[in-house]
């Protein structure tokens, strides 16, 4: 295999939502984690943590940085590349809520370190000891990075099941999961969005744009709402309807902050609300919100929503309403 250099940066594969679930032995499936995507780069300099918008979130996640860099120097090994998700447990389960306290700040203090902890899950090489292992199938991959790392806390393997998508979907969803991927287990690794990878999940919720707020109400403090949408391929913001649940008083305060700086006088929604409300402030469509809900209603907004955090992983623009193939 003829050696390459460490690139400076790797587009990565992204998985395709689906409605499909199906069992097959060319198929592996792993757990879809609830975090942020973040890409490690491991060479003679150090280690660099950058997340999918090439954002770089080394002093971020410093225990994880420091645990690769520690583990490549003892072992005395060439470069990586190494794809994963940074996460967040609240027991067993993956929380980008509680992720959220630990985004965007450049240096957490030592309390925060102790109090949020993460881990960073790997299920991807891409580059290894001078390899470019993109053009290998999956199994092959996997079996490099299972060797590649010593997987102690905050260093994790994620873990697959070679067929029987089914009955691991039905135990994921049973068991609180956010879902699975399935991916095609002969196929190399391809930056960008592919059928090689799909989504199965569990709960609908997706990246949604704010396009603005509305005023809070009796007791409540900092907004009532946040209005919603998403870019179709016409590039409109198109309304998906508001969410008012999900917030706690120190994220209704602070966000609060953050939208006042983005008032605007017209609405960014070129299709829809019809009318603006009483009490509605247009801002800048600039934040991105992740959202839980139950389904779209048939008037295409978004029926039982939940706020679950802003992303900072992710520009507006590449905000498009999620449509599962197969629908």
């Amino acid at each position: 295999m003829a050696k390459a250099d460490l690139p400076s940066w790797v587009e990565p594969e992204l998985a395709t939502l689906t409605r499909d679930r199906f069992s097959d032995p060319d198929w592996v499936y792993e757990r879809k984690l609830d975090g942020e995507r973040c890409l490690a780069f491991c060479g003679p300099d150090g280690v660099r943590l950058l997340s999918r918008n090439k954002r770089d979130i080394t002093s971020t996640f410093p225990e994880v940085a420091e645990a690769l860099a520690a583990q490549r120097k003892d072992a005395g090994h060439g470069g990586l590349v190494l794809d994963g998700e940074m996460v967040a447990f609240d027991g067993t389960q993956t929380r980008f809520e509680r992720l959220q306290h630990r985004l965007g700040l450049v240096h957490p203090d030592p309390e925060l370190l102790r109090s949020v902890p993460v881990v960073y899950h790997m299920f991807d090489v891409m580059y290894s000891d001078g390899e470019d292992t993109r053009p290998r199938p999956l199994l092959e991959r996997k079996e490099i990075l299972a060797r590649a790392v010593s997987y102690r806390d905050p260093l994790r393997y994620t873990e697959h099941r070679v067929g029987d998508g089914k009955a691991f979907y039905a135990q994921a969803c049973h068991d609180g999961w956010e879902g699975l991927i399935a991916k095609l287990a002969s196929a190399p690794y391809v930056s960008g969005r592919n059928k090689n990878w799909l989504k199965f999940k569990c709960e609908s919720g997706q990246e949604l744009v704010v396009g603005g707020f509305t005023d809070p109400q009796r007791s409540r403090v900092g907004f009532g709402a946040l209005l919603l949408g998403y870019y179709n391929p016409d590039g409109e913001l198109v309304y998906a309807g508001k969410v008012g649940t999900g917030f706690d008083t120190e994220t209704l305060r602070s966000l609060r902050d953050r939208l006042g700086a983005l008032e605007q006088d017209g609405t960014p929604f070129q299709q829809g609300p019809p009318v603006r409300e009483r009490g509605v402030h247009w801002v800048r469509p600039e934040l991105v919100a992740q959202v839980g809900f139950s389904e779209w209603t048939d008037a295409g907004e978004l029926r039982h929503p939940r706020f679950q955090g802003l992303r900072d992983d992710k520009a507006a623009r590449e905000v498009v309403r999620e449509v599962p193939s197969g629908s």
